[in-house]
């Protein structure tokens, strides 16, 4: 049995993978020292299954590896197995394109393991920044299709302003789409699929009959109010996934930033928006998380503590197992 205790499973690294995309970025600058020498980078990916540890015992091993040899060790007892969340930066410089992600049954139904529900917290927005969340109250699914074919589907979308610190919440069968002007922290199901409605021209391809299929035309789609609480704020808590803001004034210990509603230890990931954090305990060396980094901090980590430098904006991002 894995236990809280294991130096084994200490707080860890993660090294972000990239992801190419045509209406991304060359120069990441300031956000990461990356400029591309070829294709444009639109996805920075924290936690992918084939992103690495790259400190501590797990070092060299990918997530994929990690959640797939130690699953109690990584996720809990009480956890679903497999990887629970792709977290991602994303970079648009040009509008995305317009599309729509299945829920679980669809998923399943096409022989993918899981669907896509996600949600959005702007690291930061310039002004007149929007995003597209939803469709238009009464809608049709017939409008949305004539939408597609004659090149004025945008004029269905919801838009929501989008301001530095707002979380929206993008449930799975919302019709949206990202738009230029804001940095996005994305966390979703570990999940990649993609139905793309309308691409604005590019040579991509569409899936229009299996986007139509997974469009529900009211979702629960929108931003979330954060709620502050003593010892931190909690920007969203739904199904799938917690993303929280917990303060550190110097130092705080793991045991300060456990809910006590939670049943027990389980997986959570530390991310970096700004300043950085070195995490100290006994049994393992020092991890520090530069700024824009992730760590994770698996179920049978041992008792730590967070020391903050440089104006920390610590982000915690958990996963939650539908009931």
């Amino acid at each position: 049995m894995p236990t809280q205790t294991s130096p084994t499973f200490a707080p860890f690294l993660i090294q972000p993978s990239l992801s190419t995309r045509v209406w991304g970025y060359k120069d990441l600058r300031p956000w990461y020292n990356i400029v591309a020498e070829g294709d444009p980078i639109g996805e920075v990916w924290l936690t992918g299954d084939h992103c690495s540890a790259i400190s501590g015992p797990q070092a060299g091993k990918t997530l994929g590896e990690l959640f797939q040899q130690f699953p109690a060790e990584m996720l809990g007892t009480t956890a679903y197995p497999g990887s629970p969340l792709l977290i991602k930066m994303l970079f648009a410089r040009e509008k995305l394109s317009v599309q729509v992600h299945p829920d679980d049954t669809m998923a399943q139904k096409y022989g993918e393991p899981r669907g896509k529900t996600e949600c959005w917290y702007a690291l930061a927005a310039e002004p007149g920044a929007e995003v597209a969340a939803g469709l238009k109250p009464g809608v049709t699914l017939d409008q949305v299709r004539a939408g597609i074919h004659n090149g004025t589907l945008e004029e269905s979308l919801q838009l929501l302003p989008v301001n530095q610190g707002d979380m929206i919440f993008v449930d799975a069968g919302t019709v949206h789409a990202i738009w230029p002007g804001a940095i996005i922290l994305e966390t979703q199901q570990n999940s990649d699929i993609t139905y793309r409605m309308y691409d604005y021209g590019r040579p991509r391809e569409l899936h229009i009959e299996k986007s139509l299929e997974a469009t529900r035309l009211v979702t629960r789609a929108g931003k979330i109010p954060a709620q502050v609480l003593e010892d931190r704020t909690v920007l969203i808590d739904v199904d799938y996934f917690c993303v929280e803001r917990i303060p550190v004034s110097g130092s705080r210990t793991s045991a300060s930033m456990r809910d006590s509603d939670e049943p027990e230890h389980g997986l959570s990931y530390l991310f970096a928006a700004a300043g950085s954090a070195r995490l100290t305990g006994e049994g393992f060396d020092p991890v520090t998380i530069p700024e824009r980094g992730i760590a994770a901090i698996p179920a049978a980590s041992p008792v730590f503590s967070v020391e903050a430098s440089g104006n920390l904006d610590l982000v915690r991002i958990s996963p939650r197992w539908p009931k």
